[in-house]
């Protein structure tokens, strides 16, 4: 489960928690700290809470080594295993989180790897995930993802033509793309999953019908050693759309992970 999003960081920037409107981490008294329950009751049932970083919005970059150190200690200290605990000062109440997404969209490509190395080097408990874009190599994360050092990748095929499944049935193009992705990734601890919208409406390109994706896809990806499941953008548009359930239905090898800002 990823919740998303810290969408300003970095740069000397006030660190910003942006939930979409569900809470609000400004709040005096702490407007979020309540998904702190939500947040534990998930892991206890073995759900990994990781807490996603950009997004496609937002004011965000890093601009030196120590500038992704200073971040790294910001979300070590406020969202992982920091001394830092007490539920007034943690946007998300104390709760400790299991990881960070990189959700790298906008701005600089610069010092990501950093970050990461940071991180692992704080806990190396702690999972790092990314959501690249799917034409490879991914502009702003091609660094990171090099240094080998996370645990899941969710490719995002969609919203992105050239690289996506075509209406059509066409899977070439997400064929070549899926393997230039597990092979890059092949000797890296990385699962890879395939990122597909949940519903029409949830990305301007890259629904796949439930069915079309059982025939046409799934034979394409799950033939990887690399293969991790499928990663659905977003939770909303999977409660409107069932579009997980209707996966399931068809297939029961198919893993699922939803990203969004809609879990708790």
């Amino acid at each position: 489960m990823v919740i998303g999003f810290l969408s300003t960081f970095g740069g000397g920037r006030t660190p910003v928690l942006n939930l979409a409107g569900h809470c609000d981490p400004g709040v005096v008294g702490g407007g979020c700290t309540r998904l702190s329950v939500d947040i534990k009751s998930c892991q206890t049932q073995g759900v990994k809470v990781l807490l996603s970083i950009g997004g496609g919005s937002g004011n965000y970059s890093l601009s030196s080594a120590s500038d992704a150190k200073s971040v790294a200690t910001y979300l070590w200290d406020n969202f992982l295993g920091g001394t830092n605990s007490t539920s007034s000062s943690r946007p998300l109440g104390d709760a400790v989180l299991d990881g960070i997404d990189f959700d790298i969209q906008i701005g600089s490509a610069s010092h990501y790897d950093d970050l990461a190395k940071n991180l692992k080097s704080s806990s190396g408990s702690i999972l790092l995930a990314a959501a690249p874009q799917c034409p490879f190599p991914d502009a702003f994360l091609g660094a990171a993802l090099a240094t080998e050092l996370f645990d899941y990748v969710w490719v995002q095929f969609y919203n992105n033509p050239g690289c996506q499944y075509q209406d059509n049935g066409d899977v070439s193009n997400l064929e070549v793309t899926w393997k230039n992705w597990t092979e890059f990734l092949s000797k890296t601890p990385a699962s890879v999953l395939l990122g597909l919208p949940a519903s029409p409406d949830a990305a301007a390109s890259g629904y796949i019908d439930p069915k079309a994706f059982v025939s046409h896809v799934l034979p394409v990806v799950k033939g990887s050693a690399k293969y991790g499941g499928i990663m659905l953008w977003n939770r909303y548009y999977d409660n409107t759309n069932n579009y997980s359930a209707k996966l399931l239905s068809n297939s029961k090898c198919i893993v699922y992970i939803y990203k969004a800002f809609h879990y708790l």
